[in-house]
């Protein structure tokens, strides 16, 4: 456990960040959560390439633990409902969790398309899971007296069009975001491995 606790504290510390971010806004489509959220991918990717997959799921079960936490503590404070908090729950289990298998299927071939596949993958379904639970009206049953109408007001998609509910336009902006991420995160994966792949030896 002793290699895997700078990856868990780096996980916790993103999850934590992330759920003190979302309460910010990055301009009319984003919070400041979008852009620290994603690099729990890096980390996911980085445990898994070095460690493997079962080291990797440890690392996502600690970040879950400290988003859960997390959360409770929000919750407490009213400063979130309990469909944003399940839809973080379980966007962040089920996204993170394809990610260590996806890459692991994937970590045969060239160096970056493991990292790159997983977290494309994963983020997709991490944005869809994550708004739908929390801003779909279909799914209102689940918090009946929360306040989150606001989101199901129907604007132009990103101001542009055509017609739709805003937490569409706020889950097409998160996606971009984590797109232009998983990219730019090649970077850091090539060099971290290298690096840290070093001393694991």
């Amino acid at each position: 456990m002793p290699r895997l606790l700078p990856f868990v504290l780096a996980m916790a510390a993103l999850v934590a960040a992330s759920n003190v971010l979302v309460q910010f806004l990055a301009g009319p489509w984003l919070t400041w959560g979008a852009f620290t959220y994603p690099v729990a991918f890096l980390v996911t990717d980085l445990a898994n390439r070095l460690h493997g997959p079962a080291a990797a799921r440890r690392v996502v079960l600690a970040g879950f633990a400290t988003g859960l936490a997390c959360s409770a503590v929000a919750a407490g404070l009213g400063l979130t409902t309990f469909r944003i908090a399940l839809g973080s729950a379980a966007a962040f289990l089920t996204a993170q969790l394809l990610d260590v298998a996806v890459f692991d299927r994937l970590r045969g071939g060239r160096w970056w398309t493991a990292p790159l596949a997983s977290s494309l993958v994963a983020s997709a379904v991490d944005t869809a899971l994550f708004f739908t639970i929390a801003f779909s009206a279909r799914l209102a049953f689940l918090e009946p007296a929360a306040d989150v109408a606001w989101a199901a007001e129907v604007l132009p998609l990103l101001g542009l069009g055509p017609a739709a509910p805003l937490w569409v336009s706020l889950a097409a902006a998160d996606f971009g975001v984590k797109l232009l991420l998983a990219f730019a995160a090649l970077v850091p994966f090539r060099l971290l491995v290298a690096r840290l792949a070093a001393r694991v030896a």
